[in-house]
């Protein structure tokens, strides 16, 4: 009888611990995810350099990071709001994805607005760098 009643607390407390690895974002997280962005030209482009914290560098490797990537855009265009060009965010997203995994402790995560947009399968096939090479700065 004792363990019928143990059982269901064992199941909440599993339960509970195994949720808590899952990052969350909500519109009042202030947890900064980026810590600073700053344009570049690259010869007559230009790139946003998005220097992510070391919080986003963790969680971005971490499954279920989607929503917390939405609220990396968010400070992003908080910091930069002439980024809202089409593709932008989906380099971002990109970069949120993949680039811990690939490059981990990269400088910045490069973002331009003259790259193509394409499909989420082509932007990772190409490194999140469609239409061309990656700058070289």
């Amino acid at each position: 009888m004792r363990l019928s009643f143990a059982a269901p607390a064992v199941a909440s407390v599993v339960l509970t611990a195994a949720l808590a690895w899952v990052p969350t974002a909500h519109a009042e997280d202030s947890t900064p995810y980026v810590d600073h962005v700053e344009w570049a030209k690259w010869g007559d482009l230009s790139s946003l350099r998005v220097y992510p914290t070391a919080s986003a560098r963790e969680l971005s490797r971490q499954p279920g990071g989607a929503a917390l990537a939405d609220e990396a855009w968010r400070q992003v265009l908080a910091l930069s709001p002439d980024a809202d060009i089409a593709g932008m965010r989906e380099q971002f997203v990109c970069h949120w994805t993949f680039a811990e995994l690939v490059e981990p402790g990269k400088t910045s995560w490069n973002l331009e607005p003259w790259r193509p947009e394409v499909s989420p399968e082509e932007m990772a096939a190409t490194g999140c760098n469609p239409g061309g090479t990656e700058e070289p700065f």
